[in-house]
């Protein structure tokens, strides 16, 4: 079978390449970074090098697919990422249908239920729905929660001044996931043909609160006392902006995130189905990945 993946070699498009080709699958990775071709190739896939924001590419890449997987990589250059969302989730829709695809498997998230929702959840709404109208073609949008591996970003914050931190309170309870499982429920969507129609399917490997994960990670790399520290949105926006984050990138992908995580609204409807979940990564044995990285930190 040909698979057309999009998220280039990340931390899920990686092993689910590796994963794919092993089983034999025709494998075409997309990736705006024309670096990364030749360790696509390496991997036994074909590299289509272009942006998602250019239909034809996008077009292009997906002819003669039986099967898509799709991301769409967040941009640092746009003013208004969630209309970003929509358009290329609009596009790929668009190529599916011109192209003739019969499968995907669409990553969104937890909190894609609400028309309106929070940060990029409401453009993954939109997202969803527009896969959704898709006439013969099945779709499984995958749904996970918050990525473990973005802990990484904070391990300065741990080393040097004992403390993680958000702008929620330590004791909100986190759904997470790692990329790593998302591979593998993606991996099994494709290869086994294993649903048909349109389906959610949500991929929590954990919950912890916030005290828990600094509790965690701070015995991990041998840190007594690491504390989760509350911001205020104000504080958070601050921060992520002096650490080169854009204002609509750190008000949509974190600040608008933590508002709905305080007020619960990105977990309803999880809460309702986590017994339908997927993900076998523990955060306990993440914590072991994030000490090894912390190690190489300076």
């Amino acid at each position: 079978m040909k698979v057309t993946l999009t998220g280039s070699l990340g931390n899920i498009s990686r092993p689910l390449t590796e994963k794919l080709v092993a089983n034999g699958h025709e494998v075409n990775v997309v990736s705006s970074n024309p670096d990364r071709a030749e360790e696509i190739k390496k991997l036994g896939a074909a590299a289509s090098i272009g942006s998602v924001e250019d239909y034809e590419f996008i077009r292009q890449s997906f002819t003669g697919s039986d099967a898509v997987y799709l991301m769409i990589p967040p941009s640092f250059t746009t003013t208004d990422p969630k209309e970003y969302i929509k358009a290329v989730g609009e596009q790929y829709a668009k190529a599916i249908e011109e192209t003739g695809v019969k499968l995907a498997v669409n990553l969104s998230s937890v909190g894609s239920h609400i028309q309106n929702g929070l940060g990029p959840t409401g453009s993954n709404f939109q997202v969803e729905q527009k896969l959704n109208e898709l006439v013969g073609v099945n779709v499984l949008h995958l749904r996970p929660g918050m990525f473990m591996t973005n802990f990484y970003g904070a391990i300065p914050m741990i080393k040097y001044q004992g403390m993680l931190g958000n702008n929620f309170g330590g004791s909100v309870s986190l759904s997470l996931t790692h990329p790593r499982d998302i591979a593998e429920a993606a991996f099994q969507a494709i290869d086994q043909m294993s649903f048909s129609g349109k389906k959610v399917q949500y991929i929590v490997s954990d919950e912890r609160t916030g005290f828990e994960i600094a509790g965690l990670l701070g015995e991990a790399v041998g840190k007594t006392g690491v504390k989760w520290i509350e911001f205020s949105d104000e504080q958070l926006l601050n921060a992520l902006m002096q650490n080169g984050f854009s204002e609509p990138m750190a008000k949509v992908y974190m600040v608008e995130i933590g508002i709905a995580l305080r007020d619960g609204s990105f977990s309803e409807d999880f809460r309702k189905h986590k017994h339908l979940s997927v993900g076998r990564t523990s955060f306990q044995k993440f914590s072991d990945e994030f000490a090894l990285a912390y190690g190489h930190v300076n």
